[in-house]
This record gives structure tokens, sequence and C-alpha cells, in this order.
């Protein structure tokens, strides 16, 4: 009896799980495709730094190349004129002469020695620069064929998801026909025996089966772009007016504030109550007009306020084919005509 309602918080559709994956893996891809196009966008800025450099090194090495060479030119011939030296060396008049001669030729070595060493690190880092500006490059690319193809993944996830959703909506709209046209021919076969088509609720209550005259609620019978204040005050006396000579009567107001906290149809609950217990009059336990498990409550109060937000939490606070499958599963369809039947009637 009512079972399937023990633990609303539970009761969660295996689709509307997949389409929060789904929503998650679309983010998740959006995200990796911002972080990767802000990698790219840092990327290409040091490569323009790098080819600045190389630009400007290519632009020093001719004149350094000539340096060089005059310098090897220079030092090639000190060697060669070792003894030319020596004898420089050993004709000094005095130790200061002497001192200042040797410093001169260390100081030309130096310069020369100096010239070829620039190029040598003039060179190591033009190698080094070009091998960093090709790695750089090709991490850049790596990094925008990541981005590209965590947006087509983002991009095949949103198709996904609408597909999904679509399917769904179709899936349930023809069901629901399917559903009222069964239910009419029911009705139609059983009237023509003198009998009426009936069901039994998860209160235990057999009940006649109301045929509604849609297959749906009407979506835009509920605004919620209203103000809290006028949508309550509306569905107050909507509720009212329905709940009128029962039970329940006077509880407009509760429902109203309930379904707008929690963000489910007003007519639900009072719609479920009649169909399960003949809006409160036939309760199998204190307070339960819902076929609510095997719950009970010490007011009506504290029933509608619990009974609307486990609709909230375990249906999504509208009725559903799918929803009525999961709180009256033998008599699923039945169900779900005379619920929707009363809701009209709000």
């Amino acid at each position: 009896m009512g079972g399937a309602l023990a633990c609303p918080q539970a009761a969660r559709a295996d689709a509307t799980e997949e389409l929060k994956a789904v929503q998650q893996q679309i983010q998740a891809g959006n995200e990796a495709y911002e972080e990767a196009s802000e990698h790219v966008e840092e990327l290409a800025g040091q490569i323009k730094e790098y080819e600045s450099r190389i630009a400007q090194i290519e632009e020093e090495l001719p004149e350094q190349r000539e340096r060089v060479g005059l310098s090897v030119r220079t030092l090639y011939k000190m060697q060669q004129a070792s003894g030319s030296l020596l004898s420089l060396l050993l004709s000094a008049d005095d130790f200061n002469d002497l001192i200042t001669t040797i410093q001169y030729l260390d100081a030309v070595q130096a310069h020369n020695s100096e010239a070829v060493e620039d190029l040598a690190a003039l060179q190591s880092e033009l190698t080094w620069t070009r091998d960093t500006l090709e790695s750089q490059k090709e991490e850049a690319e790596t990094e925008r064929q990541r981005a590209e193809e965590a947006l087509e993944e983002a991009n095949a996830a949103r198709k996904r998801l609408e597909d999904e959703i679509a399917a769904q909506a179709a899936a349930e709209e023809a069901a629901r026909q399917e559903a009222l046209r069964a239910a009419q021919e029911a009705a139609a076969a059983a009237a023509a025996r003198g009998e009426e088509d009936t069901f039994t609720t998860e209160s235990g209550s057999t009940v006649v089966v109301d045929v509604p005259s849609s297959p749906s609620p009407d979506p835009d019978d509920v605004d919620w772009t209203s103000e809290k204040d006028a949508f309550v005050s509306e569905w107050t006396a909507r509720i009212d007016a329905y709940l009128a000579g029962s039970p329940l009567a006077g509880q407009g107001k509760t429902f109203a504030e309930a379904a707008w906290e929690f963000g489910c149809d007003p007519r639900l609950s009072p719609a479920i109550s009649t169909v399960e217990s003949s809006t409160g009059r036939v309760c199998f336990l204190p307070h339960n007009a819902w076929g609510w498990g095997s719950s009970s409550w010490d007011s009506w109060e504290e029933a509608i306020w619990d009974h609307v937000e486990g609709l909230a939490i375990g249906y999504g606070g509208q009725l559903t084919l799918a929803g009525a499958h999961k709180y009256c599963p033998p008599n699923a369809d039945r169900w779900y005509l005379s619920v929707l039947a009363q809701m009209e009637m709000i």
C-alpha cells in the first residue's frame, strides 16, 4: 500500500539522473574548452616572444661572425708569432714595462677569445630558442586540438540531451494519449454493460475511473511568474472551492503555500486526495488522505506540507505517467487519468 513512497527522497527517475549527468558533462566540456583556449592564448604570446628573439639573434649573427673572424685571425697570428712575443717580453726595459706588456697581450687575447665565446653563446641561444619555439608550437596545436574536441564533445552531449528530452516527451505524450483512449473505450464498454470502470487505489479504496478531457495537464494553468502573494491568493480560492464540504475544507492556503515553497503544481496534492480518500473522507491512517506509504499525522497542515514536499522531491512536483507508475503501480494509467480529471476541476 503505497510502499514506493516510503522514502520519496530516494525515488528519483532514472531518466532524470541521466539528464543531470549529461548536463554535468556539458558543463565540464565547456570549462575544458575555456581552459584550453586560455592556454592557447598564453602560448601564442610566448611564441611571439621567441620568434622576436630569433629574429633579433639572426640580425646580430652576421656582425658577430665577422668579429669572430677577425678575432680568430688575431689569435692565430699571436700563436704563430709566439717567438716574437717572447723576444718582446725579454726586451722590456724594467719590471713595470714587462707587466704592462703582459697585460696588453692578455687583454688582446681575452678580447678575441670573448668574441668567440659570444658567438658560441649566441649560436647556442639560437638553437635553444628554435627548439623551444617548435615545442611551444606543438603544445599550442595540441591544446587547440583538445579545445576543439572538448567543444565538439560538449555540443554532442547537448544534442544527445535535447534528443533524449524530445524522445522522452514524445514517448510520454504517446503513452498518455494511449491511456486516455483505452480509458474512454473501457468506460464506454462498462457503460454498455450497465457497469462502471473501477480500480483500486494505493489506500485500498475502489473508485470509479474519471476520464479527463485532455491527456495531460495544461502547463499554462499555473503561472510561476507571479508574485508569491498573488500565487497563494489565487490558488487558495481555487482549492478552497474544490475542497468545500470535505474534511479538507479550508486548507486551500496550506496547499497553495506548500506548492509555492516546493515548486509543486498546486492542483496535484488536492487531486490525489480525492482519488485516494474521497478528499479525506476515507483515510486508511490518521490524516493520510493520499495513500502515502504507512504515514500518519496529527493535523492536516502537517500532512499537507509533508505530502507536497514528497511530491516535489520524488516526482518533480508534476503529474506524469511515469510518476503514476511509481505512485500506483498496479493501476497506473487509471490512477493517472483520474488524478488528471480532478486537477481539471480545480
